[in-house]
């Protein structure tokens, strides 16, 4: 009987079970590699991702709101209007006029005794802003270029959500302060441009470049850098952040009022509450309230002791 302690298993079958392990072994070192290359691309994309959102955040905050210039209290003061006059429509300068007597055309404000502070809050969207603007601008230009009265507009977005979603009023206020900012002379013709060419409510309003088009129809100074602050949106933020602070309030040159609407007249400080339509009666109460501003409340004389009062009397009923 032979010694041998082989077992008794043939020879091709250890073979195979040999490469049957040294395979999966290979597979196993394979499945490893694959599995660790996955891990890193997750991790490189990962970093990536992580990179990115830093670099847009860093990014968007070193970049601060742009705001326009030569502005005050987010308002745009006009000091000078070219515009023709005809015969057929006098343009009247309020005047502060006693009890009794008629408001004269010649102006009467100086540069000692005050001028007349107009602010104009604007949604150029805003129907009653077209209204006012169309009963009352030669009026205005003829009161600023007399020197009888400041008038500051205040570019404001209420009406964004009007417009299909296309935030027109945003848009407009945003290429208003655009002129004002690099061609301050034609901002009232700009102001004025926006107003009598308003699109109508629940439109999609005009573009950015219809805004800059209107802006070049005016005759702005430097009309690249016009259109390119328009059409880039520059002032956007701006316009959003101005309207927002308008409606927390106060007004400037009031002590507690804040923004409900537009237009919004506000004449030394007192609500005008008028028709929009009406020239000769915004007239009237910019001559009311410059009057009272003027002169005052007057002081009742003191009566002297031990002597009776007058009483008033009334007129007998004929």
């Amino acid at each position: 009987m032979s010694s041998d302690e082989t077992p008794n298993v043939p020879a091709g079958r250890n073979s195979r079970e040999a490469v049957r392990e040294k395979a999966q072994q290979v597979h196993a070192k394979q499945s490893r590699a694959r599995l660790m290359r996955r891990i890193i691309i997750a991790v490189v994309a990962i970093g990536s991702v992580g990179t990115a959102v830093a670099l847009a955040v860093s990014s968007s905050l070193s970049q601060p709101t742009m705001t326009p210039r030569g502005m005050d209290a987010d308002g745009v003061t006009v000091t000078d209007v070219a515009i023709a006059e005809t015969a057929d429509e006098p343009i009247e300068t309020p005047a502060p006029t006693e009890a009794g007597t008629t408001a004269s055309p010649t102006p009467e404000p100086t540069a000692e005794e005050g001028t007349i502070d107009i602010h104009i809050y604007v949604d150029y969207l805003s129907t009653g802003a077209a209204e006012f603007e169309a009963a009352n601008a030669r009026q205005l230009a003829g009161w600023i270029n007399e020197g009888a009265v400041t008038v500051t507009y205040h570019p404001v977005a209420l009406l964004t959500a009007n417009s299909n979603g296309t935030k027109y009023s945003l848009r407009a206020a945003a290429a208003a302060a655009c002129v004002a900012t690099y061609s301050p002379a034609q901002f009232f013709d700009y102001n004025h441009e926006l107003l009598s060419a308003q699109p109508a409510a629940d439109s999609d309003g005009h573009s950015d470049a219809d805004l800059a088009d209107l802006a070049i129809a005016v005759g702005v100074e430097d009309g690249a850098k016009v259109r390119s602050c328009i059409e880039d949106q520059d002032f956007v933020s701006w316009a959003k952040d101005a309207t927002a602070r308008a409606l927390e309030g106060p007004l400037p040159g009031t002590d507690d009022l804040k923004l409900n609407g537009s237009p919004m007249i506000l004449v030394d400080g007192e609500v005008y509450v008028g028709s929009m339509k009406d020239a000769s009666e915004f007239s009237q109460f910019v001559l009311t309230t410059a009057s009272e501003a003027y002169f005052g409340t007057p002081t009742p004389t003191p009566t002297p002791e031990g002597t009776a009062t007058p009483k008033a009397t009334e007129t007998p009923k004929k």
